[in-house]
């Protein structure tokens, strides 16, 4: 594998393992504070698969770099400019809405990115994805479902998922972008330009909203710098404040 290859599978496997790193802990959150039992542990179920999925890329991501690291080492050793999720995933979780409401935006995206790795023409890509996809299928219906049920719930859980949706939009936009990366992803058939996924993701979205009476934003502005590493948001070195804490405290830590 040439160098420049490598350096660009590489950034794929850490984007795709970073989202489902951070949006797992993210979602990890929830556990003991859901407003109902049921969707306490729905949540906590979610959690796992997104952290399950993440030691697959990150995994993978380490053999690729050839440093003798591990999934671990990637996920709590590196600091915030290091990451390379997109913005989306890193936004806090808010009300139950809201969470609800960016898991969706995320789902969509995630299962059509899936469908479209299972055919990847690295061959752990494409294993990787068609694991990923089952869990991913579950948590867009579940999502999707509970976004129509509260969007076209009562005047205040309407209200609310309006301006959820009002909040997150601008951050769906930067899941489309490509760069140099993803053109060498795509060239070697790993992966696709991620802007070939917009008129999917727009027709599944649309439809969903559609039934949940919501009214997506006119403004297609997209806040971006999260897949590069270039720019997140503050909310992100918080999260890793928390979520590392422990492996740094005590560095090597056997349990």
């Amino acid at each position: 594998m040439a160098e420049v290859d490598k350096q660009a599978l590489l950034q794929f496997l850490l984007r795709m393992g970073d989202n489902t790193l951070i949006l797992g802990h993210r979602v990890s959150e929830w556990c003991g504070h859901s407003p109902v039992l049921e969707e306490d542990i729905a949540l906590a179920n979610t959690a796992l698969d997104l952290i399950g999925q993440t030691q697959l890329w990150l995994g993978y991501a380490a053999e690729v770099q050839g440093e003798g690291k591990t999934a671990d080492d990637i996920a709590f050793l590196r600091d915030a400019w290091d990451f390379r999720n997109v913005l989306l995933v890193e936004m806090p979780n808010g009300d139950f809405g809201q969470t609800l409401m960016r898991q969706f935006l995320f789902d969509a995206w995630h299962s059509i990115m899936l469908g479209r790795l299972m055919k990847s023409s690295d061959k752990t890509v494409a294993e990787i994805a068609e694991k990923a996809s089952k869990e991913v299928a579950y948590h867009l219906e579940r999502s999707a479902d509970t976004v129509v049920g509260l969007g076209d719930g009562t005047e205040e859980s309407h209200s609310r998922m309006q301006a959820a949706l009002d909040y997150l939009w601008p951050y769906v936009g930067e899941m489309f972008e490509s760069d140099d990366v993803d053109d060498a992803m795509a060239a070697a058939g790993i992966s696709v330009d991620p802007a070939s996924l917009r008129e999917d993701y727009d027709a599944l979205v649309c439809k969903i909203l559609s039934d949940a009476t919501l009214t997506i934003p006119e403004s297609r502005f997209a806040h971006k710098g999260g897949r590069t590493g270039y720019m997140h948001t503050e909310h992100l070195g918080h999260l890793l404040a928390t979520m590392q804490w422990l492996p740094r405290a005590y560095p090597g830590c056997q349990w």
